[in-house]
């Protein structure tokens, strides 16, 4: 594909979602408009917008190419996460309405105290910021590798021009613009995965039943992992992708936000149910796609990359333009909706959780505004760093990379909030709190690291949360006494 094309197609979609959050947002500047969308979001515009957010650039290229070297083994995660969504829908969800939360993590200072709740909100910006940045960051190598390579057009310049396009959109409007430009975005996912289906049905001139016989015959669908001691082990990615969803999603601003958007609980509830449904659906569908990928690879006689992030973008490109050119605005829509939201959540989550936009008098209205919106460019600047400096350490294949350090940064958050809402009875020491969410990834890490001597070759994969979490409850129930 021609540089001139892409940038096009990137101006072209750029340009209707600028439309979108003009019609969306209008005039409005308020800092409710752009914490809780004035909490008039229709149900059913988050719960279709939420699946591009959760799919996002890294699944659109990762999962495809985690078929060949793990079959259909990530089931297991797909199979945790729909739990995981129903454990939010009725038992997190209700809690954050009924506390009437802009942020999530104010919870955590109304039980514990201010200390607990600016360490959870560092917990979420920490990770959020790593995950999301890693998230667009596969999207802007891809278009940089395979377009904007050859021209000369440094890395980290094509990274500041699509980081500006996000900041152009979301900077007035907030999560009141980016519930309907995460519509729009989903629709051109989806769309554009249902086309390159079926070119890819066509050009392998069989059936979809035919090749998911000839890969299952070869091997090529393995579901499950019956070896314990293995990383795709599938009681152990079961119980990672629920606890992956709850942590990920669940104690996540960025995917509460939206939720809290909703006019209420009920609402809310019926939101997660419909993603949970639609996003097992869908990672199924981009399995399959796996599998035709390779096929095709196979008929076409295409080698394949090393990295199993470039076998979709591989193939893609060289099945004719069309095909090309229905990747590219897949690619471009995955990469947007992983990004925009979470800059907003991030800005919510520092007013909120570390200025204390509630509780402070002393700031005014306007000031208020610019305050936020400082904290919306500085956090679009940190994405930028992080892309650009994590070009060097690009390992194979991202998701796995990504959900490993979720696994570091998320596990003393899932520990806060099950302490809060299982040992009613018990208050931690508020000091100690900033202590055990260092100690506990750091002792996780070491584990984890020695796991084959001391486990008896047992090895971790996603399930180091799980054990992280674990060690931070420890600690918690350590220090902590009951309530007087």
């Amino acid at each position: 594909m021609s540089i001139l094309l892409i940038s096009t197609l990137m101006l072209s979609y750029f340009l209707l979602l600028l439309v979108v959050s003009r019609l969306v947002s209008g005039k409005e500047n308020s800092n409710e408009a752009y914490f809780t969308g004035n909490h008039r979001a229709p149900w059913m515009a988050v719960a279709y917008g939420m699946i591009g957010t959760l799919l996002s650039g890294v699944t659109f290229m990762s999962v495809p190419g985690y078929v060949r070297q793990s079959q259909f083994t990530y089931l297991g995660v797909v199979a945790g996460n729909f739990i995981g969504f129903l454990i939010i829908a009725f038992i997190l969800i209700p809690l954050y309405y009924r506390l009437h939360l802009t942020s999530i993590y104010s919870y955590l200072g109304e039980r514990f105290g201010a200390r607990t709740q600016t360490t959870g909100a560092f917990l979420f910006m920490l990770s959020r910021l790593i995950g999301s940045a890693l998230r667009l960051y596969i999207v802007v190598f891809i278009l940089y590798e395979f377009a904007f390579k050859e021209s000369g057009l440094p890395f980290w310049v094509l990274a500041a021009i699509i980081l500006f396009l996000i900041l152009l959109y979301t900077f007035r409007g907030g999560i009141k613009t980016v519930v309907w430009t995460d519509v729009l975005q989903t629709t051109c996912m989806l769309l554009a995965i249902a086309g390159i289906l079926y070119l890819l049905k066509t050009g392998l001139g069989s059936t979809f039943f035919a090749a998911f016989k000839k890969a299952g015959e070869a091997g090529k669908m393995r579901i499950y992992d019956s070896d314990w001691r293995s990383a795709t082990f599938f009681w152990k990615q079961l119980a990672s992708g629920i606890c992956l969803t709850i942590t990920m999603t669940g104690l996540d601003q960025d995917m509460m936000q939206k939720n809290l958007s909703c006019r209420n609980a009920r609402e809310s509830q019926k939101n997660m149910s419909i993603t949970a449904t639609l996003f097992v659906l869908i990672n199924v569908l981009f399995l399959g796609l796996g599998i035709l990928l390779l096929a095709y690879a196979d008929n076409n006689h295409i080698v394949l990359p090393q990295k199993s992030d470039a076998i979709f973008s591989t193939i893609a490109l060289s099945a004719g333009s069309v095909t090309s050119i229905l990747f590219m605005i897949g690619l471009v829509a995955a990469g947007y909706s992983s990004a925009d939201g979470t800059i907003a959540a991030l800005t919510t989550t520092f007013c909120v959780d570390v200025i204390g936009f509630e509780k402070r008098k002393d700031l005014s209205e306007e000031k208020k505004i610019r305050l936020r919106k400082m904290m919306h460019v500085i956090f679009t600047t940190c994405f930028f760093i992080i892309i650009v400096g994590f070009r060097p350490f690009h390992s194979d294949a991202l998701i796995s990379t990504i959900f490993m350090i979720a696994g570091y940064t998320y596990g003393p958050l899932l520990a806060l909030f099950c302490f809060g809402m299982l040992l009613k009875n018990r208050r931690v020491y508020d000091k100690a709190v900033p202590f055990i969410a260092v100690i506990s990834p750091v002792a996780s890490y070491l584990i984890n690291r020695y796991s084959k001597e001391l486990l008896f070759g047992y090895t971790f994969g996603f399930e180091i949360l799980l054990l992280n979490a674990l060690l931070a409850f420890v600690g918690l129930c350590i220090f902590s006494r009951k309530k007087d």
